[in-house]
C-alpha cells in the first residue's frame, strides 16, 4: 500500500503540473453545464432533480476520459521512461494500480467540482438527495471503468492519438451494447445467449439503473469487475511491452 500511495501521489501531482488538469476540468464543467441547461432543459422541466445533468455523463466521458487515459502508459513508452519507472522497487501491480487510482481520483475531483449543480437544485426545490448521491456514485464508477479500459489500451501503443481513438471506440461499444441499434443487429441471426450477454455489458443499462436511485449490488459489481479485468490486462500488456 505504501508503494501504491507513493505512485498515486506522484501521478496525481503530475496532472496539476501541466495545463492538462485545468483544461480538462474547465471543459468538463463547461460542457456538463451547457448540456444540462440548454440541451437537457434543466429549468424548463420544472422538476427538482439532476436527471438532465447526469444523463449526459456517459457521452461526456466518451470524449474526455480517453483524453485523460491516453497518456497513462503511451507517454511513458514514447519517452522511454517506462523502463526506468519499472526498475523502481515496486511490483507491476503496484505500478498499474497506483497510476489508475491517480487518474480515477483526478476524474473524481472534476466530478466533485460540479457540486454547485447540487446546491442549485436544492435551492430551487426539494430533490431526493439519495438519488443524487446514487447518481454521483454511478458516474464515478463509470468513469473508473472507462479509465481502466483506457489505461489498458494506452499500454498497447506509444502513440497517444491512437490510444485516444481506440479507447473512445471501445468505450462506445461498451456504452451502446444494450441499445436497440446493437440488439437489433444481433436479432435474427445471433443466439439469445449472445444477445443477452451484449445487453448485460451495456454501461448505459447499469448506469441508468443506479441513477434511478437504486444501487443494486449487481450494477456496482459490474463496473468494479470491468475495472479489475482491464487493470489485470493492463499489467500483462505493460509486462509484455516494457522492453519495446
Amino acid at each position: 500500500m505504501r508503494n501504491i500511495a507513493i505512485i498515486f501521489r506522484r501521478e496525481l501531482v503530475s496532472y496539476f503540473a501541466t495545463p492538462l488538469a485545468y483544461v480538462f476540468i474547465v471543459i468538463f464543467l463547461a460542457l456538463a453545464g451547457a448540456l444540462a441547461f440548454f440541451v437537457g432543459n434543466f429549468f424548463e422541466r420544472g422538476q427538482a432533480d439532476l436527471q438532465p445533468f447526469f444523463s449526459f455523463h456517459p457521452w461526456l466521458y466518451l470524449v474526455l476520459i480517453p483524453a485523460l487515459a491516453m497518456r497513462l502508459w503511451a507517454e511513458e513508452r514514447k519517452s522511454g521512461t517506462i523502463e526506468l519507472f519499472l526498475t523502481l522497487p515496486i511490483s507491476m501491480t503496484e505500478a498499474v494500480v497506483g497510476k489508475f487510482l491517480a487518474s480515477w481520483a483526478f476524474a473524481g475531483i472534476a466530478l466533485a467540482l460540479t457540486f454547485p449543480f447540487w446546491i442549485t437544485v436544492n435551492y430551487l426545490g426539494n430533490p431526493d438527495n439519495g438519488v443524487i448521491v446514487a447518481s454521483y456514485i454511478a458516474s464515478f464508477l463509470m468513469a473508473g471503468a472507462f479509465l481502466a479500459i483506457g489505461a489498458c489500451l494506452s499500454a498497447m501503443t506509444k502513440n497517444q492519438v491512437i490510444a485516444f481513438v481506440v479507447t473512445a471506440a471501445v468505450c462506445f461499444l461498451f456504452t451502446v451494447s444494450g441499445s436497440q441499434i446493437v440488439l437489433g443487429f444481433l436479432k435474427g441471426w445471433a443466439p439469445q445467449a449472445l444477445i443477452d450477454t451484449a445487453a448485460n455489458f451495456s454501461f448505459l443499462t447499469h448506469f441508468n439503473a443506479i441513477v434511478r436511485g437504486v444501487i443494486d449490488l449487481r450494477d456496482a459489481v459490474f463496473f468494479l469487475s470491468v475495472i479489475v479485468f482491464f487493470l489485470y490486462a493492463n499489467a500483462i500488456v505493460v509486462d509484455l511491452k516494457k522492453a519495446e
